[in-house]
């Protein structure tokens, strides 16, 4: 019998990790990895909950691959991941032609889980029991070759942000030893990669046997063969000097910095439950400015929270103004059943007028990015390079340290090398250098 699996990843890096961690436990129980869920005789969607959206997608997926499953005796479908935790209901309920339903915590389970849905006719197979103590160490990571890849240094959140469903769906902090994170990254690095971005819903809070994130970056960036080391996300209340003093120190780590805010009201930080104030923020960014001139940095927003004036935005467009930020990932607030807000905040801002807001904050960012790219134009950069541009074979596409996207004019160049290039022409998303004489 087949024994062939498709993984279909939804949301962020972390879910890209985890789908390249299912793939490992499945390859190490005789699984083979298919290229498309049409080859495979295993589907599973491993999906997103942040947002209503990402839901709607899966959904609309699963309805399409119902018709494939009925074409295919014996397949089995499956939807892992964050909306699996989340929605486990309401799957059975508007899929009741799923087989498989598997949170965040039981993919050590999930080659068992699959083979007995073998065996059911019936009822969907659900396990989604969170384990506080679960880090997966020891697992064979499956990784998509390339230059970069990734490593889930700790796992679920603490913070408990009245707008976010994360802790309800990945569970309480825990860490992964250092030790092993490190012996990860050497693998890597064996394998061909020389970019590895450290993963953690709020990794500026990893901490374990009496080592935070900040002695983590050290040993990592003591792993020979790695030239760039990234971290995402970390969380402004655990942005202490420690971690400064060792961005300063590192110079593997690239200089850029995503630091989400969410809100430049204080009142609604105070009412989101973030823990720290648009002062206190905009405090911290200074400081980490001056002792870091040349890190860019990058933020996300919120506008439409419950309850949210048009003062309140206003003060979020006058920290975005003032702060001017390389880049933003602004989203309409999108109300989460399960979480403090959806419970005790009435959804009361209009759609419409959520979706103007959002528009004038992108506007503002864009008009901010434009600016900051084109200031780089006539800069000497260090350019990572992924590969060649799809839209220009004869040119490659890299990331400086600062994390921007750069288009290398015409030359002999490899994937995953080191080039000293200098900016040409920039626009407000993309920087386009040429290679400087070695």
């Amino acid at each position: 019998m087949s024994r062939s699996v498709f993984v279909e990843t939804y949301g962020c890096q972390m879910n890209e990790a985890d789908s390249e961690l299912m793939a490992g436990l499945l390859r190490h129980r005789g699984f083979t990895v298919a290229a498309t869920a049409e080859e495979a005789d295993v589907v599973l969607l491993n999906t997103c909950a942040v947002r209503e959206r990402a839901e709607e997608r899966i959904f609309g997926r699963l309805g399409w691959l119902k018709s494939m499953k009925a074409a295919k005796p014996g397949m089995v479908l499956g939807v892992t991941g964050c909306m699996a935790e989340r929605m486990r209901d309401d799957l059975v309920t508007r899929a009741p032609y799923v087989d498989l339903v598997v949170g965040p915590d039981a993919y050590r389970r999930l080659p068992d889980l699959i083979e007995r849905a073998r065996d059911v006719d019936d009822d969907p197979l659900i396990d989604v029991r969170l384990d506080r103590n679960e880090t997966y160490q020891g697992v064979q990571v499956e990784r998509v070759p390339g230059v970069s890849g990734w490593v889930t240094v700790m796992r679920g959140c603490d913070k408990f942000c009245t707008f976010c469903i994360v802790p309800f769906v990945r569970g309480r902090e825990r860490s992964l030893p250092p030790e092993e994170v490190v012996s990860e990254v050497e693998a890597m690095a064996k394998a061909g990669f020389r970019e590895v971005t450290l993963l953690g819903q709020t990794v500026s809070s990893y901490y374990e046997r009496g080592r935070d994130f900040a002695d983590l970056l050290k040993a990592v960036s003591a792993v020979e063969g790695i030239a760039r080391i990234r971290y995402t996300s970390p969380y402004p209340n655990d942005f202490g000097e420690r971690l400064v003093d060792a961005l300063a120190d590192l110079p593997k780590v690239g200089q850029y910095l995503h630091l989400p805010v969410q809100s430049g009201s204080t009142r609604i930080l105070k009412d989101m439950r973030r823990g720290y104030t648009a002062e206190s923020y905009r405090a911290l960014v200074a400081r980490i400015r001056d002792r870091l001139p040349n890190h860019a940095i990058s933020t996300d927003v919120i506008v439409g929270y419950p309850g949210e004036t048009d003062e309140d935005f206003q003060q979020t467009m006058a920290l975005m103004r003032d702060l001017r930020f390389d880049s933003a990932f602004t989203f309409a607030y999108s109300e989460r059943d399960g979480t403090q807000a959806a419970r005790n905040r009435p959804d009361d801002v209009p759609e419409a007028v959520k979706g103007e807001r959002l528009q004038q904050i992108i506007a503002l960012q864009e008009s901010i990015s434009r600016e900051k790219y084109a200031a780089m134009i006539g800069r000497e950069v260090e350019l990572l390079l992924n590969g060649r541009s799809r839209k220009n074979e004869a040119c490659f596409v890299g990331r400086t340290s600062c994390f921007k996207t750069t288009v290398l004019a015409a030359g002999e160049f490899e994937p995953g090398q080191l080039v000293r290039a200098r900016v040409t022409d920039a626009t407000s998303h993309t920087l386009f250098a040429e290679a400087l004489p070695a």
